[in-house]
């Protein structure tokens, strides 16, 4: 008798069994859209996994503080710690000088956790199949100097530890001045010179890409005045972006542009992020924020990527405090109201059971 077949069901789809190779720094989501990550894990949990590729993410920078930088710098890390070709332009006279102050990323968890102890070194004895559970994914760096991790996707920067010359040697990286253009064709050109060497075909990833350009109005360019000109710019390099394998991040200080071109840049962004500082000594927010002595700024998001989906992306929060923890490794956390009597400490209680006390000195609500 011969073996009964499985037929698909109606509702199942057709879909070949075999699947596409997984590159290192690339993860699918919903839909088949890949992502890869910002360089955050925080931001890559906030957006639904990262930054999609072929799409345009842009920043409003601070004209007081320039934080916008650190969410660059990770970007551009995270790219060349995973073997991802890199185009930087900045209005900088030497951009390459930039290259220096990228990050480190950090080996393995248990560098940023000291306290970690591995599970051999409690008495316990696991078969070898297991072992991976509980360790995690190894690290090893290839001859090109990039980091070989399939089970890694995102990593934690180390911001006082400059990344390692063997990854920026050993990468295609490409940088550009702003200054010396005298308008932004030259840029246009080049970005898609550079995006034609990863085309998107038939839903298959070979490699991926990274653009950062860095303050693209600055007043130190020739075609500072020219504001229709950069929307041009914009448009055009979003209409490269969707038939590609790359993400591109682009920074501007909405200050320098007219309310309506600034507007107009906006709309434009598949992502939209701006960054404001926090001062030093301001003890009105020092009293409404749990946590204000760690914070360095706060961290916005506009509008959320929504690429092959039509489900609307709602946020938990918008606005996020951007916080250095033991002042090396940048993280994201919702903001956290204060205590009533403006007192330091926890919004939430660490006990787990309810008990009354009472207090000599009595607060501002007494139950």
């Amino acid at each position: 008798m011969d073996a009964m077949k499985t037929r698909p069901s109606s509702f199942s789809r057709n879909v070949p069994s075999t699947s596409t190779p997984q590159i290192p720094g690339v993860k699918t989501g919903p839909n088949g859209t890949a992502f890869v990550s910002s360089g955050i894990p925080d931001l890559d949990k906030i957006l639904g996994g990262g930054f999609s590729l072929g799409s345009l993410v842009i920043v409003m920078e601070d004209p007081e503080a320039p934080h916008h930088m650190l969410l660059l710098r990770n970007f551009m890390s995270q790219g060349l710690v995973h073997n991802q070709p890199l185009l930087y332009a900045s209005p900088a006279k030497d951009p390459k000088g930039f290259l220096g102050t990228l990050p480190s990323p950090v080996s393995s968890r248990t560098e940023k956790s000291p306290g970690y102890e591995p599970v051999e070194d409690k008495g316990l004895r696991i078969a070898w199949q297991y072992k991976k559970y509980f360790h995690g994914s190894q690290q090893t760096i290839n001859n090109q100097g990039a980091i070989e991790n399939k089970h890694e996707y995102g990593h934690d920067f180390d911001l006082r530890k400059p990344l390692q010359r063997q990854f920026i040697t050993a990468q295609k990286v490409e940088c550009i001045s702003l200054q010396d253009c005298p308008d932004l064709s030259a840029v246009r050109d080049l970005c898609a010179a550079f995006l034609a060497q990863f085309p998107r075909k038939d839903g298959s990833i070979s490699s991926v890409a990274r653009i950062a350009i860095q303050s693209l109005c600055a007043p130190e360019c020739s075609y500072f005045n020219r504001e229709w000109h950069m929307l041009s710019f914009i448009k055009i390099l979003r209409s490269m972006l969707r038939s590609t394998n790359a993400v591109a991040v682009v920074t501007f200080p909405p200050s320098v542009l007219s309310p309506s071109f600034s507007k107009r840049w906006q709309h434009m962004a598949d992502a939209l992020l701006s960054v404001r500082a926090i001062q030093d000594e301001d003890k009105d927010l020092a009293k409404l924020l749990t946590g204000y002595q760690d914070m360095v700024g706060l961290l916005s998001i506009h509008k959320v990527i929504r690429t092959n989906t039509q489900v609307p992306v709602i946020l938990e929060a918008t606005t996020f405090s951007m916080k250095l923890q033991k002042r090396r490794y940048l993280a994201l956390e919702c903001l956290n109201q204060a205590p009533v009597d403006g007192s330091s400490g926890s919004l939430y209680s660490t006990s787990g059971s309810c008990s009354i006390t009472t207090s000599s000195k009595p607060g501002s609500l007494d139950f």
